[in-house]
């Protein structure tokens, strides 16, 4: 399942969504727009409880924009629609209201780092690379990375990346936080399901009531993020699964969550 340039496979309640654009893996307005779609079906799916987003082969997660379309913002309009359109479904992927792990089975680069940043979690290759070299070409990212990378890794570093147009290895991104668990390469995918499988056994809507408390939350002042908070724990407190998980406790026995 999936269409020209991305593939959609399921593993038990975990949806693989594999970037397949060789050899760069690039993010065209088509590409974009799959991952789009396999939102939509996805979203609306209760046997699909998390997501895993990745890319084709063993050196590049996605290097970013496909710069021959470049050429197609020229007319000041149609560069804001286009960059409007990508900050739109960037956030969504942030809002969306199952867990997705970007799987960085290689380098993340400019639109690339930006989606996975928009991710909810990551794990990255030992190999990988991160960075955002727009700088170098005589632009700036465009994509949200100047606003969410600075927020995953504070002000100066991110200043550091973008200014620099450096590229950081697995392990510092790491360090600082970009990125959650390293593991061999040839693991990394294996490692980024396993995780997903583990969230997918969790009990959906208390999962989408953090997601959105702490996307939400963060973007606001305390007493606005309390105010979600309380909103979201009022919505599960008196759900079948909140009965299901605090029976289960008692009797010392696995929960079976249902999303109900």
């Amino acid at each position: 399942m999936g269409g020209e340039n991305c593939r959609l496979e399921m593993r038990k309640r975990v949806a693989v969504i594999t970037i397949d654009r060789p050899p760069m893996n690039t993010l065209s307005r088509d590409t974009l727009a799959e991952i789009g779609t396999i939102l939509d079906k996805i979203e609306g799916d209760g046997e699909v409880r998390a997501v895993v987003l990745t890319g084709a082969g063993e050196k590049m997660f996605s290097a970013g924009a496909d710069v021959t379309e470049f050429a197609g913002m020229a007319d000041p309009e149609s560069a804001e629609a286009t960059l409007k359109r990508m900050h739109d479904l960037f956030n969504r992927i942030e809002r969306f209201p199952k867990p997705i792990i970007a799987c960085l089975n290689g380098h993340a680069l400019g639109g690339g780092n930006e989606l996975q940043m928009a991710c909810h979690l990551a794990v990255a290759a030992d190999t990988a690379e991160l960075g955002l070299p727009e700088v170098r070409l005589g632009i700036m990212p465009g994509y949200g990375g100047t606003q969410r990378l600075a927020r995953l890794v504070g002000r100066r570093r991110a200043l550091a990346v973008m200014l620099s147009g450096e590229r950081i290895p697995a392990q510092t991104a790491l360090d600082w936080g970009l990125v959650n668990r390293v593991v061999p390469r040839e693991k990394v995918l294996e490692e980024a399901i396993k995780w997903a499988e583990q969230l997918a056994g969790g009990p959906p809507l208390a999962m989408k009531g953090i997601l959105d408390a702490v996307i939400r939350g963060t973007d606001a002042d305390l007493e606005q993020g309390l105010a979600i908070e309380r909103e979201n724990m009022l919505s599960v407190i008196r759900t079948e699964d909140a009965i299901e998980g605090v029976t289960s406790f008692f009797q010392k026995k696995t929960p079976n969550f249902k999303g109900r």
